[in-house]
């Protein structure tokens, strides 16, 4: 019966060191080996591998894109509060997975990636005043991409992309915006009118000088023949309305009728 428990005892240990002989590491993760607890060279890649069951571990850290979004405060170059919200893709460099977990473990997040976006932001937020920081969002976004780079190279990550969703500033500082547009606004209004008027007034100052040279020309058209034509069609036309009788009272001569003109 001794001899039968303590083959059970050894069979199960061996299942047990067999089991604990091997690891596998999942898609997307890599393993970093610790050997009684000093992190080891080697980077465990996808995966089934043999380790020393008790004296090797394997601690799994994922290298997929992963993202971290967190809203900072900061302040522009004329003193303004701005608060962004920026979404950050990054990754963990898989054949340095070991130096990160020595350096900084597994708390690499709430360590590493979220100050150092707030640094970032707040350095490169300092360069730019709030109206620039709207107007050349991407290049300050650029900007703050390369900074934060270089950060997170440093603990062994890399930045894939990195996006300011929105810049958000304090309601004075709203307030003061709109009553600026308001103002631009009326100012391109009062700008408008006049030019408006002062076309107007030049149209009447031309119409007035056409007018003045129209009646110019037909002062200088208007001769003496043309005079005398102008009385003979007169009489032409009464004669053609007269009905042939003679007035009852006259002052001496034949109304409508130029004697003088007919003789000639």
């Amino acid at each position: 019966m001794k001899k039968i428990i303590v083959s059970l005892i050894i069979l199960f240990l061996t299942i047990f060191l067999l089991i604990d002989s091997f690891v596998i590491v999942d898609a997307g993760n890599r393993g970093v080996v610790t050997q009684l607890g000093a992190v080891q060279n080697r980077v465990l890649n996808e995966g089934l591998h043999f380790k020393i069951p008790f004296i090797q571990q394997v601690i799994q850290l994922e290298v997929r894109v992963q993202k971290e979004q967190t809203e900072q405060t900061a302040a522009s170059k004329d003193l303004q509060v701005v608060t962004t919200t920026v979404a950050v893709n990054f990754h963990l460099i898989p054949d340095e997975v070991n130096h990160l977990y020595q350096k900084v473990g597994m708390a690499y997040k709430e360590r590493i990636v979220a100050p150092a976006i707030g640094e970032s932001l707040k350095a490169v937020t300092a360069q730019y005043t709030a109206e620039e920081l709207i107007s050349k969002r991407s290049e300050v976004s650029e900007k703050v991409k390369e900074t934060l780079a270089k950060k997170l190279a440093t603990y062994y990550m890399q930045l894939d992309e990195i996006n300011i969703t929105e810049f958000k500033f304090s309601d004075e500082y709203n307030q003061a915006i709109e009553q600026k547009q308001i103002a631009e606004q009326q100012a391109l209004k009062a700008k408008l009118d006049l030019q408006r008027v002062e076309i107007e007034a030049k149209q009447k100052i031309e119409q007035a000088k056409a007018e003045a040279e129209a009646l110019k020309l037909q002062k200088q058209e208007v001769t003496k023949e043309l005079i005398e034509l102008r009385k003979i069609e007169a009489q032409m036309e009464a004669i053609k309305k007269w009905d042939g009788k003679l007035p009852n009272v006259t002052g001496g001569s034949i109304p409508f009728i130029d004697v003088n003109g007919l003789q000639k």
